[in-house]
């Protein structure tokens, strides 16, 4: 065994004693999932507000993943939390544009991490044996996120509707984060 493969082992293994905070993560994105989905925004700038505040949590979270991650899924990691802040920050920005501009803000996002969930589920699907759930959640971010981005009869409901699908997919892709890091901390321990 060579210097690198122990190393690598103790970098899993520290990052895999967190799999927990993953988990807790994931259920609170659940709750704010339910309760997006539980009120009645009527207007633009609440509705771009509470997308904001989503983005910014899921670039904070992005950050969170860094620490259990290697090589050029850092990378990418960080590239998605600076990108999530941002999107963030511009929901922020002007809060009172139009749906159409709050649409194609939520598009993006949508559909650049559908893309990054469906990436992440291929590329470890021999590391979890329900690689497929992550796959499905970007599958249906990427179709809502084109939805989003070409569906012009546009109400605050259904922008309502989107920033809670948000919300909810990242608290599933969170849980399957939180296993697969479970998963690998138990085989490098092995």
């Amino acid at each position: 065994m060579s210097t690198f493969d122990l190393e690598e082992r103790e970098a899993i293994a520290s990052a895999a004693r967190s799999w927990w905070l993953f988990l807790l993560t994931g259920i609170l994105w659940f709750l704010v999932a339910i309760i997006i989905l539980r009120f009645d925004y009527t207007s633009v700038s609440a509705i771009s507000i509470l997308f904001g505040i989503v983005a910014i949590f899921a670039g904070v979270n992005e950050f969170f993943l860094l620490a259990a991650s290697g090589g050029w899924w850092k990378l990418l990691h960080g590239l998605l939390g600076v990108l999530f802040v941002g999107v963030g920050i511009v929901a922020f920005i002007h809060p009172g544009d139009t749906f159409a501009a709050l649409a194609a803000v939520m598009s993006f996002f949508l559909i650049f991490k559908g893309f990054f969930d469906i990436i992440v589920a291929i590329a470890t699907k021999d590391e979890i044996h329900v690689w497929w759930v992550q796959l499905i959640v970007g599958i249906v971010e990427v179709l809502i996120g084109f939805w989003a981005a070409g569906y012009w009869g546009r109400s605050a409901v259904l922008l309502v509707v989107w920033v809670g699908v948000i919300a909810l997919t990242r608290g599933i892709t969170e849980v399957v984060f939180a296993f697969k890091l479970r998963s690998a901390g138990r085989s490098a321990a092995a």
